[in-house]
């Protein structure tokens, strides 16, 4: 093994947690949905294996939705624990249906940070209703923030990595973005629609030496799912459901017996898409889903 290998290997011949620390030792990688959730769960494991994060969020509410709003003071968290590990946070406040908006933020964070290497799609919104009574609002909503929203980013970003001569980008979709969900067909479409995206960037950036590809979580423990609107629809015999009412409705999803996995596990695909150990990855649907996609 040469001398400037960092990384050692056990008798069993893998490599250790600890040898693995600094995957992303130098990089700046933008999170789009970073308040919380799935998003302050990459920036932060970003910022673990040694990356400077631009995190951005929307911040506010959604109309057509009931998902509580992330804050301000849940972006400023998510900038304190990236910070915490010894990285940097440049945090803004910005809607992912203004592409203006998210141009800015990017150049205002690769000024800040020296660059963009890395992109993480993954600000998105969730509703639910049978497709033929579905608001109008509610459709375009939804298109606009998990479809567009996604685009708009890629538009804002991946100039910076064209500029570095590669990178890597991940696209945050669902299950529902590999089959059909009941109830939610505008957010299946949309989702759909991401993996539709990500399959056309990934040849058109290839050149670049650009990485593209998708995610898919089953149901992820954040305030998207953990709310009185998707607890009913999950239980919807119950006229108030449970925590424990709605996990055991919610395991009938997977084939594993958990009811949902946690955004650190959404992460730590993130992570592998994103450094070099996935050089040779590109237009691939990564599912982390406890075999859900099988049901």
């Amino acid at each position: 093994m040469s001398s400037t290998d960092r990384s050692t290997i056990t008798d069993k011949g893998h490599r250790t947690d600890a040898d693995r620390a600094g995957r992303l030792n130098g990089k700046v990688v933008l999170v789009t949905g970073a308040a919380r959730g799935i998003g302050r769960a990459q920036a932060i494991r970003c910022a673990r294996e040694g990356a400077d994060v631009i995190a951005i969020d929307l911040c506010g509410p959604v109309d057509s939705t009931v998902t509580p709003a992330a804050s301000p003071a849940d972006l400023d968290e998510t900038a304190a624990q990236v910070e915490a590990l010894g990285r940097t946070a440049s945090t803004h406040i910005a809607d992912v249906r203004n592409v203006e908006a998210l141009r800015a933020a990017a150049d205002e964070g690769a000024r800040q940070l020296g660059g963009i290497d890395a992109v993480c799609a993954t600000a998105g919104i969730t509703s639910s209703g049978p497709a033929l009574e579905l608001p109008e609002s509610a459709w375009q909503d939804m298109l606009d923030i998990n479809l567009t929203g996604v685009w708009n980013t890629i538009r804002a970003a991946a100039p910076y990595l064209i500029e570095r001569g590669g990178g890597s980008i991940v696209l945050v979709s669902s299950i529902a973005g590999l089959k059909g969900l009941r109830s939610v067909a505008h957010y299946s479409a949309a989702k759909h629609g991401v993996v539709g995206l990500m399959r056309t960037l990934a040849q058109e950036l290839a050149p670049h030496s650009i990485r593209v590809n998708t995610v898919h979580p089953t149901n992820v423990n954040t305030p998207m799912i953990q709310n009185e609107h998707v607890r009913k629809t999950f239980v919807p015999h119950a006229e108030t459901p449970t925590h424990e009412q709605f996990a055991d409705a919610a395991r009938n999803m997977n084939l594993l017996d958990i009811p949902w996995v946690e955004p650190e596990d959404v992460a730590n695909a993130t992570l592998f898409l994103l450094s070099d150990e996935a050089r040779y990855v590109t237009s691939v649907a990564l599912p982390v889903d406890a075999g859900s996609l099988e049901r």
